[in-house]
């Protein structure tokens, strides 16, 4: 409730007469609400978003179990609320009533689907929702400078995996560069990325991203809304949720400009199950949360951590933690009463109760708080009784949870989610225009090979060609010349035929020649035996001149 400008939200006193308030400017100073199981947690957060709600500042909550939906309509009256009420001596102003409240989910079933993109994740806060180990959240951060410097947008888990990839193929290009970037390291990142997409994790990340701004809108009549997260799914995915809040609340400290301690808040931010925040964080990112714990203040932001026990929430991180609600605990075990002292010792002492006994006496609806004066000083515990909501207690219906989001001008802005062109469609060409390149390149190199091939063919064919053509034409040759031997023997045949009858005729004509001619000289010398003589003589003599003359004219 709203009073006199202030946080009215419990009573304290004997018999209820003493009023309880959350100073709005120490608001930003940030506070927790802890308590075991049933102890009012829920209904203490509830009182608490109602108010700043009223007050025109907006709120983003977890909803863990659900029961947080009833804020969007008024609450239902009955005969224990009443009792309450009289108790609380809130008659007059007391009002069942509504909030104007936005629903989100990750996964989009329970409220307008709530995104971010890769980019805006960032590679650390990335790295822990990936559970990645140091030496591969450098790579991870490598891999995001070279995006940046390629200028390749990582919107969702698609362009990250190919981007991964892509570098993973290219390790070479990049190493004088960027340094050594181990091609198992990539595949464990990816294989990492696929898990998360399992988990549901594609659906977180992608456009339309949502615009932090969007967060601090009011309703017509000027109070904040309140936006709430369903969480029911998302709080079985630790590494996600932590990531996905610890973004939010980077956002609104990259966002909002410096305003000091302002009379009232800009939002009011309650880390529901705060335990999972830092159970599993890295030395760096607790480095980082305690670092936007603090310096969110002066932004004009508080933060709120709700959890079981105040020992689950870090020393660096409590320390700065200034407004105090702590419901009952329960100290059955030596480590759970360490954890109580230290509660009780968180506070400043009351003489008027023994803090440590009275934790573990509380009842339901009851607290022990601490709230910050107007000088910023931390008040003495007290014994509250937390003020009844005005909203309804327990969970909506899902006709009415539907009928509250298609009525949200966040679900026209966000429902649909697009896919513009970014690193996957960018690396996507490349490989595209790389295998047209090597396609061109081997169908130039199978051309060439062709064209290669047929000129060994042709010059082969040619060479075989000429071979027979040679062959042939020697062949022929040989035919030639044996037909010429053969005719020049058979002219030689028919020569020495002719010659050798003409020799005959022409050397027996040129005895018979000659013999006559010696017959006649020989008888006019010599007479019968002259004849004789001169006969054989001139036989012989005329063959031997012929025989001369023959071989002349040969």
């Amino acid at each position: 409730m709203v009073d006199s400008n202030m946080i009215y939200f419990a009573k304290t006193g004997e018999g209820l007469t003493q009023k309880l308030y959350l100073n709005p400017r120490m608001a930003n100073r940030h506070g927790f609400i802890c308590g075991a199981t049933g102890t009012g947690k829920t209904v203490t957060l509830k009182v608490l978003a109602e108010s700043f709600s009223k007050m025109g500042v907006p709120v983003f909550l977890s909803d863990v179990k659900g029961d947080l939906s009833g804020m969007i309509k008024p609450g239902a009256d009955s005969e224990s609320m009443q009792k309450r009420i009289a108790r609380f001596g809130l008659e007059e102003d007391f009002e069942y009533q509504a909030f104007p409240s936005v629903f989100y989910d990750i996964y989009g079933r329970k409220g307008t689907p709530l995104r971010t993109t890769i980019s805006e994740m960032g590679p650390h806060l990335l790295a822990q929702c990936l559970g990645l180990n140091d030496t591969q959240a450098d790579v991870l951060s490598v891999v995001f400078k070279i995006a940046d410097d390629q200028e390749l947008l990582l919107l969702d888990t698609k362009d990250l995996k190919a981007m991964l990839t892509w570098v993973g193929d290219n390790i070479a290009d990049f190493e004088m560069e960027y340094g050594h970037i181990a091609k198992a390291t990539i595949t464990t990142i990816v294989r990492a990325i696929v898990a998360l997409e399992a988990e549901g994790g594609d659906q977180f990340f992608g456009e339309p991203a949502i615009d932090i701004t969007d967060f601090f809108n009011k309703d017509l009549d000027g109070k904040g809304y309140i936006n709430i997260l369903d969480s029911e799914t998302l709080i079985n995915k630790p590494r996600l949720y932590t990531a996905f809040m610890l973004y939010l609340l980077s956002e609104l400290f990259e966002v909002l400009p410096e305003v000091g301690d302002p009379e009232k808040p800009k939002m009011v931010f309650f880390f529901d199950e705060a335990h999972l925040l830092f159970n599993s964080a890295s030395p760096v990112l607790m480095q980082k949360i305690e670092q936007v714990v603090k310096l969110i203040r002066s932004k004009g932001v508080g933060v709120y951590f709700v959890t079981q026990s105040p020992g689950d929430i870090p020393n660096s991180i409590m320390a700065q933690l200034s407004n105090k609600i702590e419901h009952a605990l329960r100290a059955y075990t030596p480590q759970e009463r360490k954890a109580l002292r230290a509660a009780a010792d968180a506070f400043r002492e009351n003489p008027a109760f023994d803090t440590t006994e009275l934790l573990q006496q509380l009842g339901v609806g009851e607290a022990i708080v601490s709230m910050l004066d107007n000088g910023g000083v931390p008040m003495i515990a007290e014994h509250a009784y937390i003020l009844p909501p005005e909203s309804y207690m327990g969970m909506i219906t899902d006709v009415e949870r539907a009928a509250a989001i298609s009525a949200s001008n966040m679900n026209e802005k966000y429902s649909e989610m697009v896919d513009p062109e970014s690193a996957y469609e960018i690396i996507l060409q490349r490989r595209q225009k790389l295998t047209e390149e090597e396609e061109a390149q081997k169908a130039a190199e199978l051309e060439a090979k062709e064209a290669e091939k047929a000129e060994k063919e042709a010059a082969k064919q040619a060479e075989k060609e000429a071979k027979e053509a040679a062959k042939q034409a020697e062949k022929e040759a040989k035919e030639a010349e044996k037909a010429a031997k053969a005719a020049e023997k058979e002219e030689q045949k028919k020569k020495d035929a002719v010659s050798g009858g003409v020799k005959q005729v022409l050397s027996s004509g040129a005895g018979t020649v000659g013999r006559e001619v010696g017959k006649a000289v020989g008888g006019t010398f010599g007479g019968t035996f002259g004849k004789k003589l001169g006969s054989n003589v001139g036989a012989q003599l005329g063959r031997s001149i012929l025989g001369t003359l023959f071989k002349l004219f040969k």
